[in-house]
């Protein structure tokens, strides 16, 4: 009796499935791992069965001593390699989740660009980068002409897209503003008949709680780790490559 193995889902390895589906545009390649830009995100594409030529090849991406990325993963690292923090998360989806625009909600692009890093400063929703707001649509809701709140897209695996960079300033809270955004995100995510996914910090319950009342649900629990190459990256011998 022959049996096969079940395809992985998109979400399993979302930096992995983003950089070689949707975003492969953004790759910065050498043999199988890809990352970012670095002004875009720290995310980066490490293949599930990842060997000691995979890493080196990372490391060499990343450079003596360069700090990178794991998105939702945890792999064994292997010698030479440092963990810089890790952080227990969440990934949810919205199966369920339809969305709705919102007249009020504009959408953010490169002007916007020094407001936005102003307000991720303020309130530290993850990362967020001069170039982020390349990944995807950004809304931005504004009183007095001053951006008070915004989401976004970032990670884009085929068939789903992550909604990120929920935040709002200290002074708007309570007034449904990230609400009505991830909702609207979720609305254009819809539109396109893809579905929205999230990652949070597990830390950050007032944020899951607003999450499955909107009809998110728990996918599985994960990490976000931040790793250090080493000093030197013997064996790294595969010329770089920039996809797009």
């Amino acid at each position: 009796m022959t049996t096969t193995t079940p395809a992985p889902h998109p979400l399993d390895n979302p930096g992995h499935s983003s950089l070689n589906g949707p975003h492969a545009h953004f790759a910065e390649r050498r043999g199988r791992v890809a990352r970012y830009p670095v002004d875009v995100s720290p995310w980066l594409a490490l293949p599930d069965d990842a060997g000691p030529e995979d890493w080196a090849d990372l490391a060499a991406l990343a450079g003596p001593g360069g700090e990178l990325a794991l998105a939702a993963i945890d792999p064994a690292l292997p010698p030479g390699w440092e963990a810089t923090f890790s952080i227990p998360g969440v990934q949810m989806t919205g199966e369920a989740v339809q969305g709705a625009h919102d007249e009020e909600a504009v959408r953010l692009g490169p002007a916007d660009v020094p407001e936005m890093l102003d307000l991720v400063a303020r309130t530290r929703p993850g990362p967020f980068l001069d170039r982020t707001h390349e990944l995807g649509t950004y809304l931005g809701i504004r009183r007095e002409g001053v951006l008070v709140a915004m989401a976004g897209e970032r990670l884009h695996p085929p068939g789903w897209t992550e909604i990120s960079a929920v935040c709002t300033d200290p002074a708007h809270r309570g007034q449904g503003l990230a609400r009505r955004l991830v909702d609207a995100v979720a609305a254009g995510i819809r539109d396109r008949g893809e579905i929205p996914c999230l990652h949070g910090s597990a830390s950050n319950t007032g944020a899951i709680r607003l999450y499955e009342q909107m009809g998110f649900v728990l996918r599985r629990t994960t990490v976000f780790r931040g790793v250090r190459a080493p000093a030197t990256v013997p064996g790294a011998t595969r010329t770089p490559t920039t996809t797009g």
